[in-house]
């Protein structure tokens, strides 16, 4: 029998024949969702943003660009916001092709990459979500440790070792939830979400008589007085526009499940920015009050809550902690690279395969952190430093990716797809196509320029920025000089 691909609303769905299910390109994973599956409304996916946004690193945020990036709180917070704002376009846009097709974000990218050469963006959006996961799992087992040290001194008395034995629970508990696939991710966001919410307004509700709100608006930038404001806020907007780099390319891993493009975009209208902008505010009055309360300024809240006297209130924040990240571990940094791995071999690696196999990636990026804590080596290297430097300059190689994918839906492809053909040997789409490569690899030869030769510095702090344009330029203008295939024939309506 032969493959059929049906238009059922606004949706198309792929009866799968033969010819596919014996492509060496196709496996049941990466195939494309059928309309019955596709039952995430817009509560869905705003809850499963609001359950990816709350996590430690969002907390650090507006830290972050006060201290390094030297703005005002003001300006951090309305950075964080409108960053967010702007990160909603390429996330929307990528987001199409998966509601309309069902396909995730691999098999989009077949169509600007080619079929093989698709594999290539896929493991470097793979491999950072892989350190991504592994810091992730390095603070849940942190909150792990001290949940189970408030319950027993004998687990207490293990110090940093019984860290390493809690980021190994919290790694089965992530790994656990995400081979058992999407409804388990649906239902953990859906039931986190509404508690962590209310967990975040309950913290700002007890710090409001710790602190002056009015005093921590008025913290004045950390900046030469001379400075101009220009160039810290662009480049503190592009971090943070880098900050969900990754998901606005893989978002169709997600987007595919919508009901409607009306709920994936209205899902994630509601669900990014707002949530982003409170939890980073959260983190901004607590690291101030923090100050009054223990003598010191903490910013990591793990270690903020871990100081509170009360066992009660230590065991039910850790609880929270830990149900933050791993409502945003597994959504946001195992769910990619497990489709991204099967890319590779589809009818070697399937969803069990790969998400096992970015478990063990993630492990090897963290192991020098967990040998640390046994005490069996020595390195100055940090969980914060791999935060805070290469995986944040790692994603500034994203933004061309980004502008390619968009172009190559919206204006080359014209939202119009061969799904077959992004399955088979066909030579509708080729094994690598050039053009894509092209966009990606110029901007990232500048960015590299302009770091290891210290000219046009501008290229590499708006990174994001300039790839994306670049990027989007480029391909528009090598697929304009190569052939690009378009659908070859009609779907059969249904």
């Amino acid at each position: 029998m032969k493959s059929k691909l049906n238009k059922i609303g606004e949706f198309y769905e792929l009866d799968v024949g033969k010819d596919l299910s014996e492509s060496k390109y196709f496996n049941d994973d990466l195939a494309p969702t059928k309309v019955s599956d596709r039952t995430w409304n817009k509560t869905n996916i705003a809850a499963l943003w609001v359950g990816m946004a709350i996590c430690v690193p969002t907390y650090t945020l507006g830290g972050v660009l006060t201290a390094y990036f030297g703005l005002s709180v003001i300006e951090a917070l309305f950075t964080i916001f409108l960053a967010n704002v702007i990160v909603l376009v390429p996330l929307t846009l990528n987001a199409f092709p998966g509601t309309k097709y069902g396909i995730p974000f691999p098999i989009l990218l077949r169509s600007s990459f080619g079929i093989f050469g698709s594999n290539v963006p896929c493991l470097i959006r793979g491999l950072v979500a892989c350190g991504w996961f592994g810091i992730q799992t390095m603070f849940g087992g942190l909150a792990i440790h001290l949940l189970l040290s408030e319950l027993s001194s004998g687990w207490a008395s293990l110090g940093s070792v019984g860290e390493v034995i809690g980021f190994f629970i919290f790694w089965v508990l992530n790994i656990g939830i995400v081979i058992r696939g999407s409804d388990s991710i649906k239902w953990l966001e859906t039931l986190s979400a509404p508690l962590l919410l209310a967990v975040g307004f309950g913290l700002m509700f007890w710090a409001s008589d710790k602190v002056s709100y009015s005093e921590i608006l008025m913290t004045p930038a950390n900046r030469p007085e001379e400075a101009g404001f220009a160039s810290y806020f662009f480049a503190g907007l592009t971090a943070m526009v880098g900050f969900w780099a990754t998901l606005s390319l893989n978002i169709p891993d997600f987007s595919r499940y919508a009901k409607s493009q009306k709920d994936q975009i209205v899902g994630q209208i509601i669900g990014l920015p707002l949530t982003m902008f409170f939890f980073a505010a959260l983190g901004v009055v607590l690291t101030a009050a923090s100050q009054s309360l223990f003598g010191e300024t903490i910013s990591d809240p793990i270690t903020l809550i871990g100081k509170i006297e009360s066992p009660f209130w230590v065991i039910v924040a850790m609880i929270l902690i830990i149900i933050a990240t791993l409502s945003t571990n597994t959504a946001a940094n195992v769910v990619s690279p497990t489709n991204d791995f099967q890319n590779i071999a589809p009818k070697q690696i399937n969803h069990t395969r790969g998400v096992l196999l970015t478990g063990l990636v993630g492990l090897g990026l963290m192991s020098w952190e967990l040998l640390k804590k046994l005490h069996w080596v020595e390195s100055d290297v940090s969980v914060e430093a791999m935060y805070s430097n290469w995986l944040l300059g790692y994603s500034s190689l994203l933004g061309p990716i980004a502008g390619i994918m968009i172009v190559d839906y919206f204006l080359i492809k014209k939202q119009s797809l061969d799904i077959t053909a992004l399955y088979s040997d066909k030579d509708l789409y080729p094994s690598i196509n050039y053009a894509g490569f092209i966009a990606f690899f110029v901007p990232v030869a500048f960015t590299i320029i302009a770091v290891t030769f210290n000219v046009m510095t501008w290229f590499y702090n708006y990174g994001w920025f300039t790839g994306a344009f670049s990027g989007a330029a480029l391909y528009y203008l090598a697929s304009t000089v190569m052939a690009q295939p378009v659908m070859s024939s009609s779907p059969e309506e249904a």
